[in-house]
């Protein structure tokens, strides 16, 4: 897809429509630096290394509640202050947990657990509910649509139909996974980490594709290389709407392909209706700050190619 095309201009001029994310005029009220209330260091809107709001703000942004603890494995090089890690640990403190390469915690092999990332195993997260792996391997998958220069063991793709690939609802009364790891890194950083042994025998999954709105560059990287935060919502996103579909009142680009939940019978699902959309409120709130300063399309990060 051109970035320049009719279609990438829709997605752009609106990309957090419908989405459920809390006003963040408590955020237009910060106009200075304010100390961190644990490390005590100057910072703005919440503090990147301690992950706690700044204390101007404490008890006045909003809490995510997530089904699957997360742990965030980031690189030491990855500037703390450019990564959107942060956001996630800061606005869902109780399930998110934030470690700096190579601390990686001791995990159990038992299926509950995953890491997102496009390995040659990976599955999809239909296939989490499903049991079953495609018969046709992830990187069998992807050759025939690689662009000259990249290597498949980057690629956060694994494409369906949407006819095929998100129109049923398995009315699940459980999760299949209890934990996420998540790599924090530029994509050529995520290899190296991911080469690591103790990451390496954990199952991985794969998502769906996501056009990102991050504003932060990647040379060479097309605009389906999602931020961290993008890419544990969109999971969430997936997770909850295979497990129990999603609420006739709640529709957007990012999710209008997906089921709605209609049957009385399932008493127990719990149809999605936004319950993650605020892990995005820190990052609609830059982004729509960014583009106050910055003409869209200006900015590097949405020249980037769209199609594969």
């Amino acid at each position: 897809m051109n970035p320049k095309s009719l279609e990438a201009r829709n997605r752009d001029d609106n990309p957090f429509e419908g989405l459920k994310i809390s006003n963040s005029s408590t955020l237009d009220g910060v106009s200075n630096r304010s100390p961190c209330p644990r490390c005590g260091k100057s910072r703005m809107y919440f503090c990147y290394t301690c992950f706690v709001p700044v204390s101007c703000l404490e008890g006045r942004i909003p809490i995510c509640s997530l089904p699957i603890k997360v742990d965030i494995i980031k690189h030491k090089r990855e500037i703390d202050g450019k990564s959107t890690a942060a956001h996630a640990a800061v606005l869902a403190p109780c399930d998110v947990n934030v470690y700096t390469y190579p601390e990686i915690p001791e995990y159990v092999i038992d299926g509950r657990t995953v890491l997102l990332y496009p390995g040659t195993e990976a599955r999809t997260v239909k296939e989490l509910f499903t049991g079953k792996c495609n018969p046709q391997t992830y990187t069998q998958n992807v050759l025939a649509h690689l662009p000259s220069g990249y290597n498949v063991g980057t690629l956060m793709t694994k494409i369906f139909s949407h006819n095929n690939g998100n129109n049923e609802i398995y009315h699940a009364e459980e999760l299949p996974i209890n934990r996420l790891v998540l790599i924090d890194s530029t994509w050529n950083q995520s290899r190296g980490i991911f080469a690591d042994k103790r990451l390496q025998k954990i199952p991985q999954i794969v998502l769906q594709n996501r056009i990102s709105q991050f504003w932060r560059h990647q040379k060479g990287s097309p605009r389906w290389y999602l931020s961290t935060i993008e890419a544990l919502h969109q999971l969430l996103l997936e997770l909850h709407m295979n497990a129990w579909g999603r609420s006739i009142l709640y529709e957007n680009e990012l999710t209008k392909h997906f089921p709605i939940h209609t049957q009385e019978n399932h008493t127990l699902c719990k149809p999605y209706d936004g319950q993650y959309d605020n892990l995005l409120y820190f990052f609609k709130y830059m982004y729509e700050k960014l583009h106050t300063l910055y003409k869209h399309d200006d900015l590097l990060a949405y020249k980037r190619p769209m199609e594969i």
